[in-house]
């Protein structure tokens, strides 16, 4: 195995990472910040606030995309399976 098939595996693995976590991460970042202007609009100080709401858009953006996930971690087993095999 050449050193750029090594880096073309790590290349494809940070991008699958980054494209598996991204929805997730924007979500629950646009949840907090709606959650922060409201908690400094209102002066509520409640750390629950926060973490209730990101956890059930993280749910639901799991029962959403939860298909598409695992057929993109599917595909990207087969693809090393197939270079460790050696095809």
């Amino acid at each position: 195995m050449t050193e750029l098939q090594v880096l073309d595996i790590m290349y494809q693995t940070f991008q699958t990472a980054v494209r598996l976590t991204m929805p997730f991460l924007l979500t629950s970042m646009v949840v907090g910040v709606v959650i922060a202007i409201f908690q400094a609009a209102t002066q509520i100080n409640e750390q629950t606030l926060t973490f209730v709401p990101k956890f059930l858009t993280i749910l639901v953006v799991m029962g959403l995309l939860g298909s598409t996930i695992l057929a993109t971690l599917q595909d990207f087993l087969r693809n090393m399976m197939t270079l460790i095999i050696g095809g």
